[in-house]
């Protein structure tokens, strides 16, 4: 049974989630402070967490920056505020959705069995050992999920490994940034293009030389992004 941590400091919002996740078959615990969310999220075996912005004793933010500092845990960010700039500083920190108050609990349960599944296909897929794929000082290994760039190894998030090596075992071809969400992240794009946009940056920033003048993911105007090869 998958193990879900909600941060919530919003009681009635926490019990709804709660509600509607253990209904589907998940095991739910809250935590209703950001010192405490945070305590938890480093120690306790989470499949996933929903993350609230707004936390006393320590933001969303923060806690997204701790937790990708050491795994991989999809993180589900959710926020009554709709500015992008939250929602580009959350995907950007390494959150792989985030939701806008008021939502439908069933959404919330549909995103979260989607994170869960695409993870757990990435993770217990039964890949062969030394599945490589190599472009021009690129090696990126599918199986141990490692990426070097001319030699030096680079960390990445889950969703960053996964467009990355997506775009890479297709290369010169152009995909619009509706077709990586959906790939990615088993949705439909409505109105998250900016998740595809944050993590091309971010990916960029740990692979070009210089991302003014990308050598590998080329932007392509009017239509989306490219691998060179």
């Amino acid at each position: 049974m998958s193990k879900i941590l909600i941060i919530e400091d919003e009681e009635a919002i926490a019990d709804l989630e709660k509600d509607y996740l253990e209904l589907s078959g998940f095991e739910v615990e809250i935590a209703n402070r950001g010192d405490l969310g945070l305590q938890m999220s480093l120690e306790g075996d989470f499949n996933l967490i929903i993350l609230d912005l707004m936390l006393p004793e320590v933001d969303g933010f923060e806690i997204c920056r701790r937790v990708r500092g050491s795994q991989n845990t999809p993180i589900i960010m959710v926020s009554a505020k709709k500015d992008d700039i939250d929602k580009i500083r959350g995907l950007g920190l390494g959150a792989d959705d985030y939701m806008t108050k008021p939502f439908s609990p069933s959404e919330l349960v549909a995103r979260v069995k989607a994170h869960l599944e695409r993870y757990n296909r990435l993770t217990h897929s039964g890949v062969p050992q030394n599945d490589i794929v190599e472009i021009r000082g690129i090696k990126i290994d599918k199986t141990a999920r490692r990426v070097w760039v001319n030699g030096e190894e680079t960390t990445f998030t889950t969703k960053e490994f996964d467009l990355l090596t997506f775009l890479a075992q297709n290369p010169n071809r152009v995909f619009t940034k509706e077709e990586l969400f959906r790939e990615i992240w088993d949705m439909e794009s409505v109105g998250d293009i900016a998740t595809v946009t944050v993590h091309i940056k971010k990916i960029r920033e740990k692979i070009e030389f210089n991302t003014a003048k990308p050598q590998y993911i080329e932007t392509i105007w009017g239509v989306g992004y490219r691998f060179k090869v």
